[in-house]
């Protein structure tokens, strides 16, 4: 039997190559390019010291926080309007004015409403996986097929047997890709929290590393951050792929 070989693993490889060869080459100074073993050497002995766990850490308690409540109110509240129709038109027109700030659009006001404090990345966060969860999840309620919840009701099945038996699990899928899509843009938003008005966290030690010109640290969390996208984006994929295969073997 062949070995499956990972076809994206060769060009990260590749570029990890020739950003050791280039650097090695000293067309420009070492301290403004760094080689890629140097990078992880240093990535190395902020680990040993717990500068890089600590800062991490911080980051990822507040980005868990922030989609946790962003992700239960914005499919909570999708829920209400995606199957009360009363609901829908009383608040879609306030969230559509709402959903086109970008979240850091909201830092001024909330630096004044909560202050420079732990909350703040949280919130930002939070308005970061409130609206698309929300969208999402209308979106799915309604591409529901009708015709499940008539068979439903007329086996007198109550609404709330409908919706966590036919309508939840059907507009699943949207929901677990909209989740998915913002775990991403979470980090991005934490970051640049983080680096405006947080003391901690990798947006921190990423601001603090530029005005020491430690362009190997900055390496080291840039780094640090590809890959926690890319792990939170690969669970939640891991986690739709397992739900759907569930759904199609119950």
């Amino acid at each position: 039997m062949r070995p499956v070989r990972p076809a994206w693993l060769l060009p990260i490889l590749s570029s990890i190559a020739i950003w050791e060869i280039f650097a090695r080459a000293q067309v420009v100074p070492a301290y403004f390019f760094p080689p890629f073993s140097a990078v992880m050497a240093k990535m190395y002995q902020l680990l040993v010291s717990g500068v890089l766990t600590q800062n991490l850490t911080s980051s990822l308690i507040r980005v868990l926080a922030g989609l946790l409540i962003g992700s239960i109110s914005g499919v909570a509240m999708g829920i209400l309007m995606g199957s009360r129709e009363t609901i829908n038109k009383m608040f879609h027109p306030i969230f559509s004015l709402l959903m086109p700030i970008p979240a850091l659009g909201w830092a001024p006001l909330f630096m004044l409403w909560i202050g420079i404090n732990e909350a703040l990345p949280i919130a930002l966060v939070f308005m970061c996986s409130f609206f698309p969860l929300l969208y999402n999840t209308i979106t799915g309620i309604k591409e529901v097929d009708k015709d499940y919840i008539k068979v439903a009701k007329t086996l007198n099945a109550s609404e709330w047997k409908i919706l966590t038996t036919i309508i939840l699990p059907l507009a699943l899928p949207n929901i677990l890709t909209g989740l998915r899509l913002e775990a991403g843009m979470a980090w991005r938003v934490i970051v640049a929290a983080e680096m405006v008005a947080i003391p901690t966290g990798i947006g921190a030690l990423l601001i603090r590393s530029e005005s020491l010109l430690r362009v190997d640290v900055i390496m080291v969390c840039l780094i640090v951050l590809s890959v926690m996208c890319l792990l939170f984006e690969k669970s939640l994929q891991f986690l739709e792929h397992l739900i759907m295969k569930w759904k199609v073997t119950s």
